[in-house]
């Protein structure tokens, strides 16, 4: 267990995984909780990892899981 906590508002669950966002390439990556914290990076608990939307016309790339690229 993480001892870092969601960075959603309001939220308390320990996080799971990192965001990574890429505004040039207009992606972003959610991969398993980086091992530190870093203040280009946010924490999520893995439901609201799970429920993350992208920008229209971003690309959404979960390497938790290693899922394929999800466009939205």
């Amino acid at each position: 267990m993480s001892s870092r906590t969601c960075a959603k508002p309001s939220c308390n669950v320990s996080a799971s995984a990192t965001l990574t966002y890429d505004y040039g390439g207009q992606a972003v990556y959610l991969e398993h909780l980086n091992p530190e914290a870093h203040p280009m990076r946010y924490d999520l608990c893995a439901d609201h990892a799970d429920a993350l939307r992208v920008p229209r016309g971003w690309v959404l790339r979960d390497e938790r899981a290693d899922a394929h690229a999800i466009a939205s």
